[in-house]
């Protein structure tokens, strides 16, 4: 099923973040997809997203230093109370918008580290944050970041990603230009592992612009996750070039635009 939803971080990002929802609702979104929303208070979104009728489908967890380039949380030995305490806020956040999903970024190896042991606390992190995501029926996923925009990130790799401790509530987030950035080939991983995947993301690559802006064949790829029984959201999330919507015109059998009114 191909259900599309608007990364308000990254789409629109010429305007002021009340109008960013305004804009995803004129081009014709439903939902849409915030990476931090914690800036903003619980009221202000639900304000916005009431004003527009939309609805908040996905956030990350808090991730500590991980946008300023540092190691991030998830990862981190002895970051172990900082992450919990961030995922308490990022369930505050959840339970309250009625966000179907929260995405654990595993970050980056810290200067001094071992990949094994912070191996180990990402995932003792990552069954944590399952259980207790679950528990308020809200997906975990965990996304792997290719190393070339995110040098050192601890799990880039369809194959590092199948190293990951199993959980019926933990899901895998593929963003297609993270995977097509690492080499890895999108249609058998779509096509293999569209079980594991609990939120698609994408952008063309190279570039990471809008579909139809770089190499990978979108109406090929559109048209696979729409005959999938996948049925969850594919989340735009791609440098924007001041909201051009072009890309949406030539969605394979969406002309009705039933991809976007979920």
């Amino acid at each position: 099923m191909l259900k599309l939803c608007a990364n308000l971080s990254m789409l629109f990002s010429h305007l002021p973040w009340p109008e960013r929802f305004a804009a995803a609702r004129a081009a014709g979104f439903a939902a849409v997809e915030i990476q931090f929303p914690y800036e903003h208070t619980v009221e202000q979104l639900q304000g916005w997203l009431n004003q527009h009728q939309l609805k908040l489908v996905l956030i990350n967890a808090p991730a500590g230093d991980l946008m300023q380039g540092g190691a991030g949380l998830a990862g981190q030995p002895g970051k172990e109370a900082e992450f919990a305490s961030g995922l308490q806020q990022c369930l505050h956040y959840a339970t309250q918008l009625g966000v179907e999903a929260v995405n654990i970024l595993p970050g980056r190896l810290a200067e001094g580290s071992r990949r094994q042991q912070a191996l180990a606390t990402l995932n003792a992190n990552l069954l944590m944050a399952a259980e207790l995501l679950g528990q308020h029926h809200i997906r975990c996923t965990v996304e792997a970041i290719n190393r070339h925009d995110m040098p050192g990130f601890l799990v880039s790799t369809l194959a590092e990603l199948q190293q990951l401790p199993a959980h019926p509530n933990l899901f895998w987030q593929i963003d297609l230009y993270h995977m097509a950035s690492m080499g890895e080939a999108l249609a058998p991983l779509l096509a293999q592992h569209w079980q594991r995947i609990g939120h698609l993301q994408f952008a063309d690559y190279p570039g990471r612009g809008a579909p139809g802006s770089g190499a990978l064949d979108f109406a090929s790829l559109f048209s696979q996750i729409k005959a999938l029984p996948y049925a969850f959201w594919s989340g735009a999330e791609y440098r924007d070039n001041n909201g051009d919507m072009g890309w949406l015109a030539s969605l394979p059998g969406q002309q009705d635009d039933a991809a976007l009114r979920h």
